[in-house]
């Protein structure tokens, strides 16, 4: 098989798809995600574990995604947990058992066999190292979730690790478990590993009928050119590398990192689309420069409903950053962005949008921002307000059902158009709400001008 033969012709529809969060996550790229996942064959989740929180509003039910991508939820659709995500056994069957029995579970289910193990010890570990972290001081907490993710990451690449590929081989586990534990010994209120391994050997047996080599299905698919639509958990500026570290996640939820993630090879890669809120978000610690106080701040909150979808943790709120929009688009490559939320900021007179940065040495910032966490927070964002639109009311809603994009309000145009002219890249979707049909197609570059969508019909 040459895996790039059927793109040799230059005749191939839009194939591989990334889908990445654009600022510190809950963008509601979920939403966006199982409104695509519909038209592909199989969704990726590619890295990340039970630390990310997808919302989803159906007729049928409102739920959460946690381990399992949008791909179950689309009969027809394979859901792909990759091999780049950290994934906790025992939460993966409950969520499993959820959706089943709120009847979302159309599609079908795959773990590659590669994805690592989050154990029973994990989220022990994590709390002890943020306990550790906050004893030095309380600004160095990194707002863990506790989930294990961290330290399951770390195991990982410090090769202590244990995949599904060894979940499900009792000998195998037997070995690399005794390892695992003979460097933790230094942690305590471990669980032992006796019933750890007992713990293991149950859930490996109802897990393993799932575990599959993932990488030569997605790469058949990818040379019949069948869709494949990769999601990303958490986002660009949580990415270990390139976020506001240390306040990051321990993967990399970016373009790159997904192509990683899902073992799909870089230059199958046809589109990566952005998903940012019109306003901004941040839940737990780090650098937020558009962060809003008072009234506003409990207006976008309230109006927003925004709390962690995985903690419940209440989000800090603020206004778009383009500073940091702008750095994302380069590192990832946007193609396209969606924008999501709009419906939130109706009524108000005014939007405000930080188009840059001043330091406190008096330097303009506009397209990179600090790479230390404690210089990012010391910057001041120059705003430009742009005019407010209207409340979005049920008629409205019902307009634009009926007639898409002829129906947005023009000071929503001007929004968008705006957004795409600084940030060099086209606002193709938009969301207006949390239930899947309140999601609007503008077309392709239809911000900029350009041909049709690779997602169309």
């Amino acid at each position: 098989m040459n895996p790039r033969s059927s793109k040799g012709a230059g005749a191939r529809e839009t194939s591989v798809s990334v889908v990445v969060g654009a600022q510190f996550g809950d963008e509601a790229k979920g939403k966006i995600t199982d409104y695509l996942a519909g038209r592909a064959r199989y969704v990726v989740r590619a890295g990340g574990g039970p630390n990310a929180g997808h919302s989803i509003h159906l007729p049928e039910a409102s739920f959460v995604l946690h381990q399992v991508s949008t791909g179950v939820l689309h009969e027809g659709v394979t859901g792909v947990s990759g091999p780049g995500m950290v994934i906790n056994p025992l939460l993966l069957e409950a969520e499993l058992a959820e959706l089943r029995e709120k009847h979302v579970f159309k599609g079908e289910f795959v773990i590659s066999e590669r994805a690592h193990v989050i154990l029973p010890l994990h989220p022990i570990e994590d709390g002890w190292e943020e306990g550790i972290r906050q004893q030095r001081s309380p600004a160095n907490a990194v707002g863990t979730t506790r989930r294990g993710i961290g330290p399951a990451y770390a195991d990982r690449y410090g090769r202590w690790g244990i995949r599904f590929a060894d979940l499900v081989r009792p000998k195998l586990l037997q070995e690399r478990l005794g390892l695992l534990y003979a460097s933790k010994a230094h942690i305590p209120g471990l669980p032992a590993e006796s019933e750890t391994l007992a713990t293991l050997g149950e859930v490996a047996g109802r897990l393993a009928p799932f575990v599959r080599p993932t990488e030569p299905m997605l790469w058949d698919a990818v040379a019949k050119g069948e869709r494949v639509l990769i999601e990303g958990a958490q986002s660009a500026l949580l990415d270990v590398d390139f976020g506001t570290y240390p306040f990051v996640t321990s993967s990399h939820p970016t373009s790159a990192g997904a192509m990683v993630g899902s073992g799909i090879p870089p230059q199958e890669l046809d589109e990566v689309i952005g998903v940012t809120k019109a306003y901004a978000t941040r839940v737990g610690a780090g650098p937020f420069p558009t962060r809003a106080e008072g009234e506003i701040a409990e207006f976008l909150r309230t109006a927003g409903g925004e709390r962690g979808a995985t903690t419940g943790r209440a989000r800090d709120t603020g206004w778009l950053d383009l500073v940091l929009l702008r750095y994302v688009t380069r590192l990832n490559g946007f193609t396209s962005l969606a924008v999501t939320k709009v419906d939130v900021l109706g009524g108000l007179e005014e939007v405000p949008v930080a188009i840059a940065y001043t330091t406190p040495s008096g330097e303009k910032l506009t397209d990179y921002p600090p790479a230390v966490a404690e210089e990012l927070n010391q910057v001041r964002p120059v705003y430009q307000r742009l005019p407010g639109w209207p409340e979005f009311t049920g008629r409205l809603r019902e307009r634009i059902q009926r007639e898409g994009v002829h129906a947005l309000p023009s000071q929503l145009r001007h929004f968008l158009r705006f957004v795409t002219e600084e940030t060099g890249v086209p606002v193709e979707w938009l969301s207006y709400g949390p239930m899947r049909d309140e999601t609007l197609w503008l077309g392709r570059g239809a911000t900029a001008h350009t041909a049709l969508p690779s997602w169309s019909a």
